[in-house]
Parts: C-alpha cells; structure tokens; sequence
C-alpha cells in the first residue's frame, strides 16, 4: 500500500530524558511502519541515551553530537542523515496520535502536487493533565502564505514534507525559536500546502517550554524577521503588517505576566 513511501522522523534531544519514552512510544506505535527515527543526542548529560537505547527497533538511530548546537543547526545536521523521502519533526516532550503518519501519506499520495502536509493538534497541559484543541477553526490548503501571514498556525510536530524541499532550503541558524516558522513561510511561497482538520499530535505545555520562557527573544526574532524580509514581501503583494499586531501582542502579553508575578 502505501508504505512504498518512507518517512525521517527528526528527534533533537537535548537532555530530555523526563518525556522521552512517551515520545518514543508514540513513533513505535504508528499504524504506518515505512519510517526510521534520527535521534540527534545534542550533547546531553542526562540519561537520555539510555533510555533510547532500551528500545529494540532498527528503525531508531542514534547520532550524537560532540559539542551543544542550537536547536535548529542540530535539526540541520540530523536531516543530513535522513533517508527517508519525507520529513517529519518531533521534540522529546511531544507525541503524535497513531495514525498519524499514515494519514499524512495518504494525502500526498492522494494529490502529487503537494509539497507539505500538516495538522491541527493538541496541547497537553502536564500541570493540570487537560487537554485543549489548538484551533475550531478551519485551516486553508494550496499556496497559503498569505494566510499564514495572517495568522500563522503551523505547528512543526504536525508536519510532513517532501525532503527534496529541505535539500533547497535549510533551517536558518540565526534563530533559536522561529527557524521552522522562517522556513515553512518561505516554503509556501512556491508549494502546494495540505492538511487534516484532525488533531494527529500533542505539544505538552510545561515549565521549562522554551519559546513560552524566551518569550522577549521570541518578539525579538519576529521583529528582525519583519524588518528583514519586510521589503521581498512587499514585492509579492503580500503585507506582513499582521505579523507586527502579532508581535504587539506577545509585548502585552508579557507585560501581564509580569503584573501577575507582583500580585
């Protein structure tokens, strides 16, 4: 059927043994079976490989890097091991339903023009153990940058793409928080984007989630981002306004944290 296709699967750790086995299980678990797992051990000192290696499975392979890299440069190191003809991303705290990659073959299989497939998905909240869907509201497919512009909602544990885009295109290593959001832009500029309504994965919500702790370098990346690309986009008739109430936003957002700590 359509194992014909196999998938990378790109796990960067570094030392992410509390979640690990969840992850790891979630991947051994997939009703698709065509995959391999390139866990990049980004120098950890935990006990994260051991945990790895108590799973049996030739499809897991394990890389280990001999210095600490950023997150995105070793996401770039990891996909020069992959074999697959598919990419798909997955952090040691999150964890993917089933179906999941079985449900995004199919769609590529089912259109040949598609370049990326992604999904809705959950968050799960470790403290509370509740679960909340990201969105009711309906994604778009097709070239959907301006969409995206709009209000960006592509959640990188949820994607599959083809690996000939990222053999054109890597992750830029100028950013430790937005690089997936920089690439998967770009990528929708010349790509047929797909999707499933379906929730296929789970970003667990806790306390030591980087880009929720970094939110000051968060808002910096985006508004180096603007200004960087501010003019190319203009060229294509797409405004990325929207981008700058989007980084307003995250400002008072912060700022409200912070009142709330003084309480």
């Amino acid at each position: 059927m359509q194992n014909k296709y196999s998938v990378s699967i790109i796990m960067n750790c570094h030392n992410g043994e509390k979640y690990l086995k969840q992850s790891l299980k979630s991947v051994l678990n997939q009703t698709y079976k065509n995959w391999e797992l390139i866990f990049w051990d980004n120098n950890s000192t935990d006990d994260s490989k051991k945990i790895f290696k108590s799973f049996k499975d030739k499809r897991l392979k394990y890389f280990k890097s001999s210095k600490f890299n950023t997150l995105y440069k070793s996401r770039n190191l990891a996909f020069k091991k992959c074999k697959g003809n598919f990419i798909c991303f997955l952090d040691t705290d999150d964890w993917w339903s089933k179906n999941k990659l079985l449900s995004q073959v199919r769609l590529f299989k089912k259109n040949k023009n598609t370049s990326l497939v992604f999904s809705n998905y959950y968050f799960y909240y470790q403290k509370s153990k509740k679960k909340k869907i990201y969105t009711n509201n309906a994604f778009k497919r097709g070239h959907i940058t301006k969409d995206l512009l709009n209000n960006y909602y592509i959640g990188i544990l949820t994607v599959m793409l083809k690996k000939s885009l990222m053999q054109k295109k890597f992750f830029s290593s100028k950013y430790n928080i937005i690089g997936d959001f920089d690439l998967f832009i770009h990528l929708s500029l010349k790509n047929y984007f797909d999707f499933t309504q379906k929730p296929l994965a789970f970003y667990r919500v806790h306390n030591s989630n980087y880009h929720i702790n970094k939110k000051r370098e968060y808002i910096e990346e985006i508004d180096n981002w603007i200004k960087k690309n501010n003019k190319k986009f203009e060229k294509k008739n797409l405004s990325l306004k929207n981008l700058k109430i989007y980084k307003f936003k995250l400002k008072i957002k912060i700022i409200l944290e912070n009142l709330k700590s003084l309480i």
